[in-house]
């Protein structure tokens, strides 16, 4: 998972506060993309919440069947907001997901990829359980350090591993989009960087040290660089540095 240096957790569906574009991007607009993708869903679909953990996209799904599934084996701490396990309809591997052939209208799986074992045939359930014409809403990262641990297991995942593999177990891909380019995914990092400074992580001299460095690097790395960079990242035509991508794809007929 990626850095959130922001602890604040937003209203689900309301749009992000400029702060949180720059300082916590990485959720806030993973946020603002379910929540377009959402309002896409028509009334009454019956969904799945692939991978739920606590659940903090249910409010997103208010005219639609929300259903919800997790494997169900993380302490409080390591999910959303440490707010722990929401309602979970559906506890199972993500490659068997307890229910019939074609039962569901859209499925949403978000940054659960990167802790699976076999991704791909967790697509392929994915498949299984979505009606023909059913719509995948799915994110992972494509740069990530170990989270949840010891359950990750890949660091990211490529458009072309998209493309190929959605490909292969039925889907017709609709988008790819990232979140954010080289620039915002320096700032995210830097924000790190002064993170990993802080002195209550070091001892004896090397205390002292830290201090120092964490304090004259503050204002640049903490405030300075992710305001650059959130202006700066429209300008990264290359978008080869990423924090992960946003994928929406259709089931199709077999």
């Amino acid at each position: 998972m990626t850095l959130n240096c922001s602890a604040s957790v937003a209203t689900p569906g309301a749009a992000p506060s400029l702060a949180r574009r720059i300082f916590a991007f990485n959720q806030a607009e993973r946020d603002r993309w379910v929540a377009s993708q959402a309002k896409k869903i028509p009334a009454g679909s019956r969904v799945l919440d692939i991978g739920a953990g606590a659940c903090q996209y249910r409010p997103l799904f208010a005219h639609c069947r929300y259903e919800s599934h997790d494997f169900a084996q993380l302490t409080p701490d390591a999910l959303f907001a440490g707010v722990g396990y929401g309602k979970i309809d559906y506890v199972s591997d993500v490659t068997a997901i307890p229910v019939a052939d074609a039962s569901f209208d859209a499925a949403l799986c978000t940054e659960v990829l990167e802790h699976v074992p076999d991704p791909v045939a967790a697509l392929r359930e994915f498949a299984r359980i979505l009606k023909v014409g059913g719509r995948l809403l799915l994110s992972a990262p494509l740069a990530s350090g170990i989270h949840q641990a010891p359950y990750h297991f890949y660091a990211g995942f490529t458009p072309f591993w998209y493309r190929k593999f959605l490909g292969e177990v039925g889907f017709d891909v609709v988008s790819i989009e990232d979140n954010g380019g080289f620039f915002k995914f320096y700032g995210q990092e830097s924000q790190r960087f002064n993170a990993m400074l802080h002195p209550s992580r070091y001892r004896g001299v090397f205390k002292i040290m830290a201090a120092t460095a964490w304090l004259s690097t503050y204002p640049f790395c903490r405030v300075g660089a992710p305001l650059i960079c959130h202006f700066l990242d429209r300008h990264d035509s290359e978008r080869a540095f990423t924090v992960g991508y946003h994928v929406t794809a259709v089931r199709r007929a077999a």
